[in-house]
């Protein structure tokens, strides 16, 4: 996966350390549509192109999206430059009465095992 802005590799090979926690993060959204957004889904198939070019007004990006079965009826990844742009998302999107959701920071497998291979060993520890 590669920055939009910058084409710089955020993760895996020849990505820059600590490249992804300034520049971008990365959100999964789980959606469910109400019964006014299956309607909406159902007449007008494209709304959905409509909503994540919103999202892109409001300083996000979607960059991967899924129907799927079961509780939710949407996955979609979505990167942003911090917490409260993707908190505006949320809430905003939310608002529309379309669909409910829920909102879940996510950190790619390799820089999850690079940060505990590190070692930031101590952080939440007292010493005696």
């Amino acid at each position: 996966m590669r920055c939009s802005e910058h084409g710089r590799a955020l993760h895996g090979p020849g990505a820059v350390p600590g490249w992804l926690e300034t520049a971008v993060s990365l959100y999964v959204m789980l959606s469910t549509l109400s019964e006014s957004g299956r309607k909406v889904l159902r007449e007008r198939p494209g709304w959905i192109r409509k909503v994540n070019g919103d999202v892109g007004r409001m300083g996000a990006r979607v960059i991967a999206q899924y129907a799927v079965l079961g509780p939710y009826d949407f996955v979609t990844i979505v990167e942003a430059p911090d917490n409260a742009t993707i908190s505006r998302v949320s809430v905003e999107l939310g608002a529309r009465g379309g669909s409910a959701g829920m909102t879940m920071a996510a950190i790619p497998l390799d820089e999850f095992i690079a940060r505990l291979e590190r070692g930031d060993k101590g952080q939440g520890k007292k010493k005696r």
